[in-house]
């Protein structure tokens, strides 16, 4: 019987190169977005045709517990819980509207509990289960013009070490990954200039990819069952 992994935020960049990878080594998926109704069905399909597996998608806003609970009615038995959803915010902190410190928080962090909150019960049952956090650097470290997000990962951490410690006894592994800059739509706001100034602070002289990302990610998800709590940074030697 396959194993099924649900990943949010699943539409482009990390997600999408994540689901792929699932794909291919013959995951079922749930794959969910909040607005890229078009990318997620045409990678929807692409997946199903070229890899025969089953493969679901679901429009929720996971920073909406509502929106969280009414998805969890419609699937079960989640062996994989991939949180990847994000957004960011770049400005002053006193610039920021309480609106926009919400929907960071909300999409960032809060989306952990409600997503947490209902997968867990069925894998404590069955004893078994994995769930893996999209993190990033600046939730080890802060970054001036990013306190919201810095914020939120750096809360994304604390969460996955503590609620790994709590269903370790369950045989259940949590962990995140602490990500530096990786090639997507999130980092399109920087100009030519911008892009190039921050690629010479990487020992790597790049960004990362999204493929890389996610061959992080599958690392975690065949990692022993002893390693668990664990925040692990991909980031090219940056920080």
């Amino acid at each position: 019987m396959r194993k099924k992994a649900l990943i949010t935020g699943a539409s482009k960049g990390i997600g999408a190169a994540t689901a792929r990878l699932l794909a291919k080594e013959g995951y079922d998926l749930i794959l969910v977005c909040r607005k890229s109704v078009g990318k997620i069905n045409e990678l929807r399909d692409d997946l199903i045709s070229q890899y025969k597996i089953s493969c679901d998608m679901f429009v929720c806003d996971v920073a909406d517990e509502k929106q969280v609970e009414k998805l969890f009615e419609q699937v079960s038995d989640v062996d994989l819980l991939i949180n990847n959803a994000a957004v960011s915010h770049i400005g002053l902190m006193t610039d920021m509207s309480v609106s926009q410190w919400k929907q960071v928080i909300d999409t960032n962090l809060n989306a952990l509990f409600y997503t947490c909150r209902c997968v867990v019960p069925g894998m404590v049952n069955r004893k078994s289960g994995k769930i893996i956090n999209v993190s990033s650097v600046w939730g080890n470290v802060g970054a001036s013009m990013e306190v919201a997000y810095s914020t939120a990962k750096g809360g994304v951490n604390s969460f996955t070490k503590a609620l790994a410690k709590e269903l370790a006894p369950s045989n259940i592994q949590v962990n995140a990954v602490a990500f530096g800059v990786i090639d997507t739509e999130m980092n399109a706001c920087f100009s030519e200039e911008e892009r190039e100034s921050l690629i010479q602070d990487i020992p790597a002289d790049r960004m990362g990819t999204p493929e890389e990302a996610a061959h992080m990610i599958w690392q975690i998800v065949n990692a022993p069952e002893y390693f668990t709590g664990q925040v692990v940074t991909m980031d090219g030697g940056w920080i």
